[in-house]
């Protein structure tokens, strides 16, 4: 199969769009003038079930739809498509509309960016002392855009908020400096959307003898669900299994970060041979994906989801809560919700398939997980506890925060018991202020 993408200018071109309303295509329009809208052949042809649109999950994860807006923002831009507004109001309004959604949460570009030499490493993150992000300039885009993504600014045209880097010495040598980094993690965007030979120019150097710190690589990608060709019959697809095999046999543990959202994207011929050539080649598959309302928000399709990838050899790794940035209103579930789902799926499988861990929040402090709710003294809370955390020593230190029904997010929550603050809240402060969040790895 042949790549083949469509886009706001394209996209009528597809046959399935026949199916549509009048209102639908102008819904995809006005929508996607603001939220990237990128979608593939693949995708069109083999995941979206068009007898169940607009309900279907795969066209929910792929097309925009109306209610992803707020309707005064959907109105004005509407508004301004259909008085042939030129392209620059168009982008000058879509603006306005994308700064209103948090483009960038949980303090990632003022917060996690280190300091080397004096200057900001740009387009490298390093929040937690193990783990090194790298996002390749290169890398800054996707065979699909999922509707829900938290990096939509890397794809909406706002050059001010891309995190992005070169290839150049100077990541390596960072590392190199640090060596408590035991684990890069090449994202984006998504790293498997530039070709073998400039994937390979941000991952061979952390091969290097000169690197021995560098245990585990780690690849963020969607590649898998969206485009499994490319690991199949992409002219370069052979070369990029035996940059896999490379660093497998260079003694260092490769992870494939594959994101699933929904039972189909498993479910295809192509999906599966790309897992076995994937896993043949010395990576191990980890599966991931952030709980979506109008999507996967129900214990049935998160059991079936993590059967079906133990079934292929890979390992359900996180359940994440949708992050609060872009369409958070439409796809958010409130947290005690979250908790109920992950509890009821986790009840309905066996050991093999619970070594993923949810619902968890990539939060400020760090990555915060929903233990559960009980009651503690009478008084009903939420058990919480940080599986990754900016001070390592917060992690797995249990806390607990009053119960709200309506919370669908950390920043929504309040200490319980009466407290003014969690126990980790003066050190948190005391770090953004001062900058150690990432003067500190210097």
């Amino acid at each position: 199969m042949q790549y083949k993408s469509y886009s706001l200018q394209n996209f009528k071109t597809i046959p399935q769009i026949k199916n549509l309303t009048g209102q639908q295509i102008m819904d995809i329009e006005v929508v996607g003038s603001v939220l990237p809208f990128r979608v593939n052949e693949y995708v069109v042809e083999n995941l979206i079930d068009w007898d169940n649109v607009p309900e279907d999950p795969a066209f929910i994860s792929s097309f925009p739809h109306r209610h992803m807006l707020l309707e005064k923002d959907y109105e004005q831009m509407r508004a301004l498509i259909e008085a042939g507004a030129s392209d620059e109001s168009i982008k000058r309004s879509a603006d306005e509309i994308r700064l209103g959604l948090n483009p960038h949460p949980a303090g990632q570009i003022e917060y996690n960016t280190p300091l080397y030499k004096g200057k900001k490493l740009l387009g490298i993150q390093h929040k937690y002392s193990q783990t090194l992000l790298i996002f390749p300039e290169q890398g800054q885009s996707c065979h699909s855009f999922c509707t829900f993504c938290f990096r939509w600014p890397q794809f909406a045209h706002m050059d001010e908020y891309k995190i992005a880097t070169p290839e150049n010495g100077l990541i390596h040598q960072y590392i190199s400096d640090h060596p408590e980094i035991t684990d890069v993690l090449i994202t984006g965007g998504d790293p498997l959307i530039m070709k073998t030979e400039i994937l390979a120019g941000y991952i061979e150097p952390l091969l290097s003898r000169e690197l021995p710190h560098v245990r585990n690589i780690r690849i963020g990608t969607r590649a898998l669900s969206w485009w499994p060709y490319r690991f199949l019959t992409d002219d370069d697809a052979d070369d990029l299994l035996n940059l896999f095999g490379k660093i497998h046999r260079s003694g260092k543990h490769l992870a494939l970060m594959a994101n699933f959202v929904n039972p189909v994207e498993l479910e295809t011929e192509a999906v599966k041979e790309a897992i076995t050539r994937v896993q043949k080649a010395g990576a191990i598959i980890r599966t991931q994906a952030p709980l979506l309302k109008n999507i996967n928000a129900s214990p049935e399709v998160w059991t079936e989801m993590w059967k079906k990838q133990v079934s292929l050899n890979c390992i359900p790794y996180y359940m994440f809560v949708a992050r609060d940035t872009g369409a958070k209103h439409f796809f958010s579930v409130p947290l005690v919700e979250a908790w109920q789902i992950y509890r009821q799926a986790y009840q309905s499988v066996s050991g093999i398939c619970r070594t993923v861990r949810g619902p968890s929040m990539s939060c400020m402090p760090g990555k915060v997980q929903v233990l559960g709710v009980t009651r503690i003294g009478g008084e009903k809370v939420f058990a919480l506890n940080m599986i990754q955390a900016r001070n390592p020593d917060w992690a797995l230190r249990p806390f607990f925060a009053a119960y709200d029904e309506t919370a669908t997010w950390f920043d929504d929550l309040k200490p319980a018991f009466g407290e003014d603050r969690f126990f980790f809240s003066d050190e948190l402060d005391g770090m953004l202020e001062s900058g150690e969040t990432w003067t500190g790895y210097e």
